[in-house]
């Protein structure tokens, strides 16, 4: 069960309406939502100032969460996915042809991560669910480190949760999974 002053039960429910969550990762407080529900996403790159063509990352505990937006991947390939999220990395993966437009933008892959930070992957476990992860920033600010700074800037936008910011100092790597080139660092 994930650990915070909200129950989960109260937590899912905000989610299922299309409620916006700010929560701590590896580097920065991310911002998310349900990606399957379209307003939600719509409503987080608004208040973010962020277009939707340039896609977004969906974070998740475990690999099945991932599953339904990603081309099937064998064994081999679930745990470099799981590898990579240990060391904050996210890839930019084949997507299923029904990978929703508003998430993975104008691209044919979607970008995703397995997270090692324990609250983020406890959320994402206690939904039982990959959730959109961006950072918690207007678009070109730098993002929120504290509980206190995430409320201040969105407190009134999305339900912000307690927690501790994992060590990392930059968001994640972002990595082409076919060719292994790193596109961010």
């Amino acid at each position: 069960m994930f650990r915070h002053s909200i129950p989960s039960r109260k937590l899912a429910a905000h989610i299922a309406r299309g409620g916006l969550i700010a929560y701590p990762t590896e580097s920065c407080y991310g911002l998310g939502c349900d990606p399957r529900n379209r307003r939600a996403v719509q409503r987080l790159l608004k208040i973010k100032g962020r277009p939707q063509r340039k896609g977004q990352i969906l974070i998740a505990g475990r690999f099945e969460q991932l599953a339904s937006y990603l081309r099937p991947l064998t064994p081999v390939q679930q745990e470099k996915l799981r590898n990579g999220g240990a060391q904050a990395v996210t890839f930019l993966m084949p997507a299923r042809p029904d990978c929703p437009r508003w998430l993975r933008g104008m691209h044919d892959t979607q970008a995703v991560r397995i997270t090692a930070h324990p609250q983020a992957a406890a959320l994402c476990n206690a939904l039982d669910m990959a959730l959109v992860s961006t950072s918690a920033n207007h678009s070109g600010d730098k993002p929120a480190r504290s509980y206190v700074d995430c409320l201040r800037r969105f407190g009134g936008q999305a339900l912000v949760l307690p927690g501790r910011v994992g060590k990392r100092r930059r968001p994640s790597s972002i990595r082409d999974w076919a060719s292994g080139k790193i596109l961010r660092n």
